[in-house]
């Protein structure tokens, strides 16, 4: 059914006018929450996990639609430049076409139209990102500060040369969240009850170093 879905979408990718992107600036709704933003979290990771499954079957319309779904969340830097970016995935698209005109014509609308932001958005000011290179078997951690009864999420999108496991602990060091499935792109979802610091942990389960970019809400 996932195989399907993907097919099916990246044939709607190939069918896009230039409305896909928009240009900046981000005009955000003031009402917004954590919530929005991290659900603009779970659509990186949407947009990672199909850009995967369209390297792996040398599927550019699987990898247009990626970038179409990357477009969308607007992400406040916090850091290098990010690893996952619409304008690459497309450039990913364009090496898959096989001379398909129909791909790179496609590729070259979306990037005419521009993949630097969005004029408004349904995820708020978009969730903050940061990229860190993680050496073998290293844990990067960091702690964040979470409200209660407010969705936290927190995703790591690796370069995709090694798994990377990600967990999150409350103040009481209690595991609250563990994504450790064997890819690069783990995803924790929590919602504490009270205030609190959250530590999240990002471990390299590789024997090669890495790039990963992290996101939270």
């Amino acid at each position: 059914m996932k195989r399907l879905f993907v097919s099916l979408i990246g044939v709607a990718a190939l069918s896009a006018g230039t409305g896909a992107f928009a240009q900046e600036p981000v005009h955000v709704d003031p009402t917004a929450d954590a919530a929005a933003e991290a659900r603009g979290v779970a659509q990186a990771v949407t947009a990672a996990e199909l850009a995967q499954w369209g390297r792996e079957h040398r599927d550019p319309g699987a990898l247009i639609m990626a970038a179409r779904l990357l477009a969308e969340v607007p992400v406040r830097a916090g850091g290098d430049a990010p690893i996952l970016t619409p304008d690459a995935l497309l450039d990913e698209a364009a090496g898959f076409a096989q001379g398909s005109q129909a791909v790179l014509d496609a590729v070259a609308r979306l990037k005419a139209a521009g993949t630097r932001g969005v004029l408004s958005s349904p995820f708020g000011r978009g969730p903050v990102f940061t990229v860190k290179q993680i050496e073998p078997r290293e844990t990067y951690w960091f702690e964040v500060e979470a409200k209660g009864g407010e969705v936290l999420r927190v995703a790591a999108i690796g370069d995709g040369d090694t798994d990377i496991n990600l967990t999150v602990r409350d103040a009481g060091g209690t595991l609250v969240c563990r994504d450790g499935f064997g890819d690069h792109y783990p995803v924790c979802t929590t919602q504490p009850r009270a205030d609190g610091r959250m530590r999240v942990d990002i471990v390299n389960r590789g024997a090669v170093w890495t790039r990963v970019q992290i996101l939270t809400n």
